[in-house]
């Protein structure tokens, strides 16, 4: 049986590989490709659960059925007519085609995306099967340089690892203010499910746990998807589409999972201090949203968020909040990861984990950094990469935390503790080394200019900040 589901799934990915290759070559990119698809698929779906007896939750005109026996230009109006309607609805449909455009306008290369979804029975197909293959697209999506599609991709064993150590409960609230695919969302989900066979808590777990936000509406139509077809939130999705650092509900969350987009705010975004006035005023995307998240979380509740290395060393405004964290929450553990393990080159991150409701006292440092080389493709990370850290971590008993540093007997230990004081709090960084091991750059002449460059459009944000702030004063 999962011989024939391994072959399966191969020969399905095949057949949507082979379409892609047969559409970029007419000019249509992978992630509108797969936009396309997913639409095409929920349509399907709808009309599998139709003839199951169990309903249909799109309106009449605009199925699956109105478009399967169309081609030419028949087809291509009559589906961007659908497009057009069911992104008005309410619910779980608005959700999928949050603003749906087509992009693929010939006629004949659509045809060949319905044919292949028709090919197959979807909606009775095991969920953690589909939500694989979903998963695998997504992940190929997240390679695609052209799209730039890498930065809503966090790697998944990182996502296992967090989702392991900060352990949410079958009972507990989980939110991702910056969604992406979903990712966060579905590793938790894994972890929870399998907690309990009460009917309420399924129930709960699958309908009320969750909340999820992107500010990018094909990111929305994939996270909503790939939730779906795992078969949570049928009736109503947990993702919407908004901007979270200018969100301003009291809802809150027992746990936070996040990979925040690093960078300053694109031109033209609504000013984050002017609606959230609470805030230490910054431009800097990642320090807006490690405030946002330190707003939503409960008292009591859990947080692992990747951020980079600025967020830990900064002065000025960052500094302050570093402040506000130490003295409000209990920052007790820091990963450092290596560069190498996410699509956008040279990134130096961490994760940070926080409970929110005491101060710092002692915060224990993971350095999977130092003399680490991890590569996407020739040596990606892994799980079990991870294990070593999750071991120490002693999630539900950290009172048995042990340094495996030692000054004398192995201080190149990657485990460490450091303790703070309350005078410490406003002028701590956070950036703790003390490994000495030999570290070669040992990056391609690609990683570097692509390293070079993604410096050069951080400091012309800044320039253009500068210029419009020495404009505002001058006026």
């Amino acid at each position: 049986m999962a011989e024939t589901q391994v072959k399966s799934e191969a020969a399905l990915l095949k057949k949507v590989w082979d379409i892609a290759g047969v559409l970029a070559a007419a000019g249509v990119g992978f992630t509108d490709y797969i936009t396309q698809l997913t639409y095409i698929l929920f349509l399907k779906m709808d009309s599998e659960k139709e003839e199951y007896g169990l309903g249909s939750s799109i309106p009449d005109g605009y199925k699956w059925n109105d478009i399967v026996g169309l081609s030419g230009e028949d087809l291509v109006e009559k589906y961007e007519d659908i497009l057009k309607e069911l992104s008005k609805q309410d619910g779980l449909i608005g959700t999928i085609f949050t603003k749906a455009t087509n992009k693929i306008d010939s006629p004949a290369k659509l045809k060949k995306v319905i044919e292949m979804v028709s090919s197959e029975n979807w909606y009775m197909m095991e969920g953690d099967f589909k939500g694989a293959i979903y998963e695998k697209i997504l992940e190929k999506n997240g390679q695609d340089k052209k799209s730039g599609a890498g930065q809503y991709f966090t790697p998944r064993p990182l996502i296992q690892a967090i989702v392991d150590v900060v352990d949410p409960k079958i009972t507990e609230t989980v939110a991702d203010p910056a969604c992406g695919t979903a990712g966060f969302i579905l590793a938790a989900y894994e972890h929870m499910k399998v907690q309990s066979k009460d009917f309420e808590k399924q129930n709960f777990l699958k309908n009320e746990a969750f909340f999820g936000a992107d500010n990018t509406p094909l990111v929305v139509t994939l996270a909503s998807m790939n939730i779906y077809l795992h078969d949570i939130g049928s009736e109503k999705s947990p993702i919407v589409c908004q901007d979270s650092l200018i969100d301003t509900s009291d809802k809150m969350y027992q746990v936070i999972l996040a990979n925040p987009p690093f960078g300053t705010r694109p031109q033209g975004s609504v000013e984050v201090y002017a609606n959230r006035p609470e805030f230490i005023k910054t431009s800097d995307n990642q320090v807006n949203f490690l405030q946002h998240i330190m707003s939503i979380v409960k008292t009591g509740g859990r947080v692992g968020v990747v951020l980079p290395d600025n967020v830990l060393t900064d002065g000025n405004a960052t500094a302050k909040v570093r402040e506000k964290l130490l003295k409000e929450f209990n920052l007790h553990t820091i990963l450092r990861l290596p560069t190498g393990i996410f699509y956008a080159q040279g990134v130096k991150t961490n994760v940070l984990f926080f409970e929110k409701g005491e101060p710092t006292k002692d915060i224990w440092v993971y350095d999977y950094r130092t003399g680490i080389k991890h590569t996407l493709v020739t040596k990606p990370m892994t799980r079990a990469d991870l294990d070593e850290f999750v071991k120490c971590y002693c999630s539900g008993h950290m009172q048995d935390r042990k340094e495996t540093y030692s000054k004398d007997n192995n201080p190149n230990g990657r485990w460490r503790k450091f303790t703070v004081s309350e005078e410490e709090y406003g002028t701590l960084k956070l950036d703790f080394k003390w490994l000495d091991l030999d570290e070669k750059d040992d990056r391609s002449l690609a990683e570097l200019i692509e390293e070079i460059k993604m410096k050069s459009a951080n400091i012309a944000n800044a320039v253009k900040s500068l210029e419009d702030l020495i404009g505002d004063v001058e006026e």
